[in-house]
């Protein structure tokens, strides 16, 4: 039996998965994980190698040969990447790093070994319920008006940003490898409107 549980949120940008997901780690004292992060990461250090987005060998052997840490900060290669990656360039870009097969393979494999490593914990993504942990004790996929999904991410990001996010979202959600979409036995969630506090008490209550 896993000393920890392992609890999957996936769902598009400003959904509010990553709110949700830090409060329920809080919560149970688990550890944390945001898997977006960590595609930002293979990103920014493409944008900042000039490797061509349209050149997959060149992106898989960039993100195999990465240091990647994500926790409180973002190091890519010992540098901290953490702003830097939420920037308008690294959005523009990481939908064709995400959608090539070998990043995600790679991805996959340190995500699967950080839960292992960790004994569980809650894993924040787009496919951690359907591909990254499917043996996942919980899987739970957030939804939101795309009016009101825009208007959190502009308020945090700003307005160009999130447009970026959008259009992010349309190609993650109709890419060939690992598409966003909810796993069949995810619990759904729609958050418009609702208290961060009243979506964690309702996937605490199906643990």
């Amino acid at each position: 039996m896993r000393a920890m549980k392992i609890i999957a949120i996936d769902g598009p940008a400003g959904s509010g998965k990553s709110t949700v997901a830090k409060a329920i780690a809080a919560r149970l004292g688990l550890p944390y994980l945001d898997t977006g992060a960590m595609y930002r990461a293979v990103a920014f250090a493409a944008l900042r190698r000039h490797v061509d987005l349209a050149e997959s060998d060149a992106l898989a052997a960039l993100a195999q040969q990465l240091q990647i840490e994500v926790a409180e900060r973002v190091l890519v290669d010992g540098e901290d990447a953490t702003e830097a990656i939420r920037g308008p360039a690294v959005t523009r870009a990481v939908s064709a790093v995400a959608a090539t097969g070998a990043v995600r393979a790679e991805m996959v494999r340190r995500q699967q070994a950080w839960a292992r490593q960790h004994g569980g914990g809650v894993v924040e993504g787009r496919d951690i319920g359907t591909v990254v942990l499917p043996e996942a004790d919980l899987k739970v996929y957030l939804v939101a008006d795309e009016t009101e999904r825009l208007r959190r991410r502009a308020l945090e990001l700003g307005d160009e940003v999130a447009r970026d996010i959008a259009r992010r979202d349309e190609a993650d959600a109709t890419r060939a490898v690992s598409p966003m979409m909810a796993a069949p036995d995810a619990l759904v969630i729609d958050t418009t409107g609702r208290t961060v506090g009243d979506i964690v008490e309702e996937v605490l209550a199906k643990l």
